[in-house]
């Protein structure tokens, strides 16, 4: 198979290969996946009938894209999953820095390999990851990386100045007939901006003002943040203008999605060879904590709240529970309400605070969200009225401790003889596990105090629930001894 592949001009003319542009190639190849149902956005979740229809347009069009979107949105993903539509290789000209076309090579160095050889100049085969070229910009970003310059090594070697061969190419040459992405387009400094109008209208380069005809094939796609994008002298109205294609993206708009992404990205399953069950009324807290948390007046709105806010969580929820498991020699891993105090950690930097919201501590607005997220989660899987029972119970004179550092056989040996607290257990469908009927317990339990009905006392980060008018003296109930 390796002696079919053409190595020259020659061998290249006279096989099956035809040369054409990138737009016409993506455009084909995205028509292909269409007709076999297939999917070119490999673990893209909640895009399907928003944002992947716009880029399935853009593609079609052969339009420059720009994503605009918040953090942790997928756009990068998105950008980076964009050389699935490439051919498996495309060939080039063997030494050529610009990728040339052996058909119609472009640069100076090529086209005297073409006149020098003909059809026995040599070709390389280069594969559809190396078709893709990625920049984040920041302010000092500068045209030679991007455009190129000259390079003083080669001018010291004898050449002259005007000879293009003194050209060192910049990122955006060297990803001709491939796709260019710049990350946070706005960020880049006016002049720079500048330089790339030639690249997106005409399609072609200028470097230390040569006038070098290099007609460019290269897809140009970037990001932006919304509110940078349309900030007066963040982005020049020239180049905005330049892009046809403008994509909106998304946080997931359900939590079932929020969920799916989680679990596709979060590492949590691997623990060392004990079993980890997640409940679901857990995995559903950590979703909704980051639904909260995109709705909060305290939380800025414009900075967003990634989805790895929820990844990042779940895998300290399961962390903290492991820690559990390991010191009380569990062979059981279940996360349960106590363990989301560890969440402080790896939601403190995900959020960005309002100014209004100074005068609150992080672990206070944290904390808020938690017991947002319970509450929306309770109230969705039980009712209140299912539980007064349980809640005369605590009425009589009864009271619980629980703790992220108690074992599951305590809830099981002293809690779950609760009167009234069977049916909410029942109701919340989980396995039959120690560790699930704790994390079942202290759900019932948190549910009951952010609905009134009981109160909570933290003590040494012990947490005591009773009655809600009266707080009694730390110790265990007789009757539950």
């Amino acid at each position: 198979m390796e002696d079919k592949i053409p190595k020259t001009l020659g061998e290249l003319k006279a096989s099956d290969y035809r040369p054409c542009s990138v737009r016409e190639e993506m455009r084909r190849n995205l028509i292909a996946a269409m007709e076999g149902g297939g999917s070119f956005f490999p673990g893209i979740i909640g895009y399907e009938r928003t944002v992947l229809p716009n880029i399935e347009n853009a593609i079609l069009s052969g339009h420059d894209m720009i994503y605009l979107g918040e953090r942790g949105q997928g756009k990068t993903r998105i950008l980076r999953a964009l050389v699935n539509l490439f051919d498996p290789a495309i060939p080039i000209i063997r030494g050529s820095e610009v990728n040339d076309d052996p058909y119609a090579p472009i640069s100076q160095y090529a086209k005297q390999m073409v006149a020098n050889f003909g059809d026995d100049t040599q070709i390389d085969w280069v594969p559809r990851e190396r078709r893709y070229a990625e920049k984040l910009a920041t302010p000092d970003t500068t045209s030679a990386e991007l455009i190129g310059e000259i390079d003083p090594i080669k001018v010291a070697e004898g050449r002259y100045l005007s000879d293009e061969l003194t050209i060192h190419y910049g990122l955006i040459p060297r990803a001709n007939r491939g796709i260019f992405a710049i990350n946070e387009l706005p960020d880049l400094a006016e002049k720079v901006q500048v330089s790339l109008f030639n690249i997106l209208e005409e399609r072609d380069i200028q470097i230390k003002g040569y006038m070098i005809r290099l007609p460019l094939d290269v897809l140009v796609v970037a990001t932006a943040n919304p509110e940078d994008y349309t900030s007066r002298g963040r982005i020049i109205t020239p180049l905005k203008d330049r892009y046809s294609a403008h994509i909106r993206t998304h946080y997931p708009q359900t939590r079932e999605v929020e969920m799916e992404i989680v679990e596709q990205e979060a590492r949590w399953k691997e623990r060392g060879g004990r079993t980890v069950i997640l409940p679901a009324f857990m995995r559903e807290i950590v979703a909704e904590m980051t639904f909260q948390a995109r709705e909060s007046p305290d939380v800025n709105q414009v900075s967003g709240v990634s989805v790895r806010m929820s990844i990042s969580n779940l895998e300290s929820l399961v962390s903290n529970a492991e820690k559990r498991a390991i010191r009380c020699k569990e062979s059981e891993i279940v996360p349960r309400i106590s363990d989301l105090s560890a969440l402080v950690t790896t939601t403190d930097g995900k959020l960005e605070l309002e100014y209004s919201a100074a005068e609150k501590s992080q672990d206070t607005i944290v904390q808020k969200l938690a017991q947002k997220a319970v509450l929306a989660v309770f109230e969705e899987r039980l009712e209140v009225d299912q539980l007064e029972y349980l809640v005369a119970n605590f009425q009589e004179g009864w009271w619980v401790e629980v703790s992220d550092t108690m074992p599951a056989s305590d809830y099981i040996g002293h809690l779950s003889k609760l009167k009234g607290l069977k049916p909410g257990i029942e109701k919340l469908n989980i396995g039959e596990s120690p560790g699930e009927m704790a994390a079942a317990i202290e759900f019932i339990l948190e549910g009951l105090h952010l609905n009134n009905k009981l109160n909570r006392e933290i003590l040494d980060g012990r947490v005591i629930y009773n009655e809600t008018d009266k707080i009694q003296p730390l110790g265990r109930n007789p009757e539950m001894a």
